[in-house]
């Protein structure tokens, strides 16, 4: 069986196990399971085959004519390079394992055939976005995984948060869809072809006429859809769906849709210095935000949430730079622990038998309840926290390095300043995910929050799959950067001596001086009634020790439902940390600036269509309404008045004639 149509069966197995999922949901639920896993694992196999045969070596390309357009043609093409083969890889593990999973985490679900034939059809979008070599079929697949995700996020539709959650993830990702949209078109009426292929081609011989303008579209849908500054407020709030559905959207689809887009249609950006300049800010602003807002988060999805944005934020800042194999060399790397991550998070909230555990100041004695959690979550955070010889040290340190090598001016895809700005942002940024990983382990496994009910060892199904996830979060790292650098346009993608020295060493500073922080709240918290500091306006222990040791009264009525005021994102934020549990009033502005106008607006519309335009339509018919009812009343059936009536008007007619006639 050839190479390509090994390919064109990697996204059709799960669509078929989609559709016949939804089919027999009802009818078969014993088939529900298997069409669920199976299909999904074959086409993990297919990746790995379709990646062995492609090897790093020259795209594989095919292409037919989907549709005659007369003008610009749509064809069904597929063009797999190292990048595809890989990305495809990853898509491919994170789904089936997170499909393995599901099968315990919701094996008491109603609602979970519908559920798992929208995971299959999220991975066979994926799938196609990522083989596809035409940006309308590409599109499909963009398009049709921003439906499931709204579905999947509002799978718990029962809860006010998951409805607002899912109706925002959609509408703010069309929002940069629509531009997105009319990038493809200007970008192909340049190019004359859809195709990704002929695209770069013009491209390479100077052939675009609006590059900045161009590239500024197609930013908009990128950071719609990979959560960047300032589409990203969807993401926190997606954390209302199930943890798995989690898992996959940061992991391996949807969020890393927008960053495969960019690196696969890189040299359209690079084309403009501005776009690449706006693509360096964006990514800055991304990872510095969204690393002081998951410093203060309480709930962990939430803490994850943050944490996919700022990663998502380097691989931006390595393509920023124009090193197309950072970015993608992070995305692999990123999308094993982070998936990881959010399934260790879901064991956790398993373990409790509701998802309120997911608040980590409420968290207490989990480490020798979830031991698997607890092992393989630690090596998921160590290399979220990017320290050797964890695989996100070697993909964060390729970024950096590329970073590093632009500030000395030694490349013409991108601008020195986008250098500096992402190495700053980068280096800052390794402080605060060291900073918010340790607070997170120290939250999560050592609190003295109220212990939750204990619910008996988790399925099988969930623990093994964390265990699969640790082995690439440990070793992908460090195999990828010493055999797999054929697959990244041949960069090389070792770390280098200055920036792995700054990278890690204020990684460390920043996990010590959140555990140095932690200790002294924790001592602090001792001698204070739990939830007295979580509840002051400051949320620092040592200015409310002597108010709540004099009282000797919580500021929570119960006790044991309060959290844990060891908190040191609180003390090391300080006057900041309100302001960053809310991600910065984002929404806030944006409720100002947007949607109190439109529904300002809207209540005008309203206003002028029931009392100016329905006054008139009511207006209209009021005299006809009065004419009907009196002729009506003349009607009364009684002859004598016909008669009488019509002698009546004839006298009139009779004196009307002669006074004309005497006139005259």
């Amino acid at each position: 069986m050839t190479t390509t149509t090994l390919a064109v069966l990697v996204p059709l197995l799960p669509f078929l196990g989609a559709l016949a999922g939804l089919l027999l949901g009802r009818t078969a639920p014993g088939f529900v399971r298997p069409l669920a896993v199976l299909p999904t694992l074959a086409s993990l196999v297919l990746a790995a085959i379709v990646a062995v045969r492609q090897g790093g070596d020259a795209a594989v390309d095919a292409a037919t004519e989907l549709t005659p357009t007369g003008s610009v043609p749509v064809e069904l093409a597929l063009h797999i390079d190292g990048f595809a083969a890989l990305v495809a890889l990853v898509v491919g593990l994170v789904a089936t394992c997170v499909q393995i999973y599901s099968t315990g985490y919701l094996r008491d679900d109603p609602r979970y055939p519908s559920y798992a034939a929208l995971v299959s059809l999220f991975t066979s979008a994926m799938f196609l976005v990522v083989y596809s070599g035409d940006l309308i079929v590409l599109l499909v697949g963009w398009e049709v995984m921003g439906i499931c995700s709204y579905f999947l996020v509002g799978h718990y539709w029962e809860t006010p948060q998951a409805r607002a959650a899912s109706i925002k993830a959609f509408l703010v990702t069309k929002l940069g869809d629509v531009p997105f949209l009319i990038g493809l078109f200007a970008l192909a009426t340049d190019a004359g072809s859809f195709r990704i292929t002929k695209i770069l081609g013009t491209v390479a011989h100077g052939g675009l006429d609006h590059p900045t303008l161009i590239a500024l579209l197609l930013l908009a849908g990128v950071a719609g859809k990979s959560a960047q500054f300032p589409l990203h407020t969807w993401l926190p709030d997606a954390m209302a769906g199930p943890t798995p559905v989690s898992a996959l959207i940061h992991a391996a689809t949807m969020v890393a849709a927008g960053v495969y887009f960019v690196a696969r249609l890189l040299p359209v950006f690079e084309s403009s210095q501005a776009a690449m300049a706006v693509l360096a800010v964006m990514a800055a602003v991304t990872m510095a935000g969204s690393g002081l807002a998951a410093l203060a988060q309480d709930d962990i999805k939430r803490v994850l949430a943050y944490s996919t944005i700022g990663q998502l934020g380097y691989m931006t800042g390595a393509l920023a730079v124009g090193d197309r194999g950072a970015a993608v060399f992070h995305l692999v790397s990123h999308g094993a622990f982070k998936a990881l991550l959010f399934l260790a998070a879901g064991v956790i909230i398993h373990a409790a038998g509701t998802n309120s555990l997911a608040a980590m100041s409420r968290m207490s004695g989990l480490r020798d309840r979830v031991p698997d959690a607890f092992w393989t979550m630690t090596v998921a955070l160590l290399a979220l926290a990017a320290i050797p010889p964890f695989s996100g040290f070697f993909s964060k340190e390729s970024v950096l390095g590329a970073a590093e090598h632009v500030t000395t001016g030694h490349t013409e895809h991108a601008p020195a300043a986008a250098g500096w700005i992402v190495l700053v942002a980068g280096l800052f940024t390794a402080v605060l995910t060291a900073a918010y990983a340790a607070r997170l382990w120290l939250l999560a496994f050592r609190g003295r929050g109220a212990e939750a009910p204990d619910h008996g060892r988790q399925p099988l199904a969930m623990t093994v799959v964390l265990w699969v996830l640790a082995v690439p979060s440990l070793a992908l790292g460090g195999l990828a950067y010493r055999s797999l650098p054929d697959w990244f346009d041949g960069r090389d993608l070792a770390p280098t001596l200055t920036t792995s020295v700054l990278g890690t060493g204020l990684a460390l500073v920043g996990a010590l001086v959140v555990h140095s922080a932690w200790r002294h709240t924790t001592a602090v918290a001792a001698r204070v009634p739990i939830g007295a500091v979580a509840a002051h306006p400051e949320g620092d222990a040592a200015l409310v020790e002597a108010e709540a040791i004099a009282t000797h009264t919580p500021a929570y009525g119960d006790v044991a439902s309060a959290p844990d005021p060891a908190d040191p994102g609180r003390l090391l934020l300080g006057p900041l940390h309100r302001h960053a549990a809310t991600g910065f009033h984002l929404d806030a502005v944006y409720t100002t600036l947007f949607v109190r106008p439109v529904q300002a607006g809207a209540s005008l519309v309203r206003f002028l269509d029931r009392e100016v335009v329905d006054t008139y339509v009511r207006g209209a018919g009021t005299l006809p309404r009065w004419l009907g009812t009196a002729v009506r009343r003349a009607q009364t059936g009684n002859v004598q008045t016909y008669v009488s009536a019509l002698l009546a008007g004839t006298v009139v007619l009779v004196v009307a004639v002669l006074l004309v006639a005497t006139g005259a």
